[in-house]
C-alpha cells in the first residue's frame, strides 16, 4: 500500500491520470482547481435545501397541532377559552335574534314569498 502512496506523487502522466481517475471513483475534484471553483463544487455535492431535515422541520407543525388540539377539545380533554368565548358571544346573538338569516330566508326572498 505505501508504494501507491508513493507512486500518486510522483510526478509522471501514468501516476497523474490514476491520480484523477481515484478522485472520479471517490467522488472528489478530478482536476486541481482555485478556492472560488470549489466552493461551487462543495455546494453542488450538498443536499438540497428541501431534503433538509434541519431546514424543513425547523417551524413546527402549526396545522397539525391546531387539528389535534380541535380534537382533544371535542372529546373534552383541552379547554380553549377563546374558541369557548366565541361560541358563547355566537349564541348571545342568536338569543337577540341577531344573527344572519340563512340562505333563502332573508327579506329579499320574504318579499318574493308574498
Amino acid at each position: 500500500m505505501n508504494k501507491y502512496v508513493n507512486l500518486i506523487n510522483v510526478g509522471s502522466s501514468y501516476a497523474h491520470k490514476m491520480n484523477q481517475l481515484s478522485n472520479r471513483i471517490f467522488g472528489e475534484v478530478v482536476r486541481a482547481t482555485n478556492s472560488k471553483s470549489y466552493k461551487v463544487v462543495k455546494m453542488l455535492s450538498e443536499k438540497p435545501i428541501h431534503l433538509r431535515p434541519e431546514v424543513v422541520e425547523y417551524y413546527p407543525r402549526h396545522v397539525e397541532t391546531h387539528l389535534l388540539m380541535m380534537k382533544l377539545r371535542y372529546y373534552g380533554l383541552f379547554r380553549d377559552e377563546h374558541q369557548d368565548f366565541k361560541e358563547e358571544m355566537k349564541r348571545l346573538r342568536a338569543l337577540r335574534g341577531k344573527v344572519k338569516p340563512k340562505k333563502g330566508e332573508g327579506k329579499k326572498a320574504m318579499k318574493s314569498r308574498v
